[in-house]
């Protein structure tokens, strides 16, 4: 039974202030129509300075971002595109989306990003590009991969979802693909309930996703007008992929406050790694060198010399009214992908991400937690780590 006499710690969670609501109130009451786009101009430029990037797109999901770097790049039917194995099925589903085929790489067990060599392995002549996850805000080595794919002459689409605020020997994260991708869901550290962003350096690739997300049309927006007679002419079949002004005005909002939220996120992840560092059980994810994680999500797994699994450790911080994440399921092991001949020989070779996943699970890190809170979730593995250290398979 849940412990009901205290809060319920969330696994994620926003911080709204009064320069959100503000900017919210302002695209409700003012921004439609032919003044829509008011929002949208000033998140696409700070966004862009963000980061360091040329181009930036908003889209209404982060999902939808991938389905838009697809459509740019004209993957479809008979082609191939690498996945890694661990990771949300948000990043795979796309390929299926536009007829391709993903094919699924494992990971590194060090960090749970791509492993550079298995994506070597899995390139085939039909590939076309490679979905480069960087899981819970931590970062692969992305000087190899892009080696990889410039040499095999395969695009990088960088699913950054989960990594806003995170760079990589000194460059921000979504900026290391041909196209990258961030989500602003509500579970983000920076958030506009729902929506994501599609970002890229390349001004071919910019306006092909300028023209795919408004269903073929190519305008943008307020910033043109120039060809009435073109306006509702559709060159080809797109996809209806556009943020409203609400989520844009709640962005940017977010956007502006994007390093208190990244270090209020870091900091979090040291009062862990300060309470729960010395546990002989389990291990806290933490940056190696060259990264700079926003920890979206602390990272822990079990030790594997122990003798439970992270259900186990689910359970009891259930009881406890604590809210944790597991690590996902390998994507080959889903029901969607299980039985395609990628999803089969993908079963037999990412035996990490088979191994990870069981041992793997995310702490929480909602933007309101506390010190306390960060401490109550502490003690909870302190207690765990003394039963599964005094017996190898407690009843909990």
């Amino acid at each position: 039974m849940a412990d009901t006499n205290r809060p319920r710690i969330h696994c994620a969670g926003p911080s709204i202030t009064e320069r959100e609501i503000s900017y919210v109130t302002d695209a409700v009451t003012n921004c439609w129509y032919s003044d829509a786009g008011k929002y949208h101009q000033r998140l696409e430029s700070a966004t862009a300075e963000y980061l360091g990037a040329r181009y930036v797109v908003p889209t209404p999901t982060g999902t939808s971002a991938i389905h838009l770097a697809m459509m740019v790049l004209g993957i479809g039917p008979g082609d191939e595109v690498i996945v890694p194995e661990l990771t949300w099925i948000g990043s795979a589903a796309p390929v299926s989306y536009v007829g391709a085929s993903p094919v699924f790489a494992d990971v590194d067990p060090n960090h749970w990003c791509l492993s550079a060599d298995s994506l070597e392995s899995k390139i085939t002549s039909r590939t076309r590009a490679v979905v480069v996850v960087d899981l819970y805000g931590d970062m692969p080595d992305y000087q190899r991969i892009r080696e990889i794919a410039d040499r095999r002459g395969i695009a990088v689409i960088e699913d950054a979802a989960q990594a806003f605020g995170s760079s990589w020997q000194g460059r921000m994260a979504g900026t290391f693909g041909d196209i990258g991708i961030f989500s602003l869901h509500g579970s983000k550290t920076v958030t506009s309930g729902e929506g994501g962003l599609f970002v890229t350096d390349r001004q071919d690739l910019f306006e092909r996703a300028l023209t795919l997300r408004d269903h073929g049309r190519r305008l943008d927006g307020t910033r043109f007008y120039e060809d009435f007679d073109r306006y509702y002419y559709h060159f080809e079949l797109g996809n209806k992929f556009k943020m409203s002004s609400m989520q844009a005005a709640l962005a940017l909002a977010q956007i502006e406050r994007a390093e208190e939220l990244v270090a209020r996120k870091r900091q979090l992840h040291q009062w862990y790694c300060e309470q729960m560092g010395e546990l002989e059980c389990f291990r806290i994810h933490t940056e190696r060198k060259g990264l700079n994680s926003s920890y979206w999500l602390p990272a822990v797994s079990i030790e594997p010399d122990q003798q439970f699994d992270k259900l186990d450790v689910m359970r009891k911080l259930e009881d406890c009214n604590i809210d944790i994440r597991p690590l996902y399921y390998p994507l080959s092991s889903l029901p969607p992908y299980c039985d395609t001949p990628s999803g089969r020989e993908a079963q037999e070779s990412n035996r990490v991400s088979y191994d990870e996943s069981l041992y793997g699970f995310n702490l929480p890190s909602n933007l309101k937690m506390t010190h306390e809170d960060v401490v109550r979730v502490s003690d909870v593995f302190r207690q765990l780590n003394l039963d599964f250290a005094a017996s190898p398979s407690p009843t909990i």
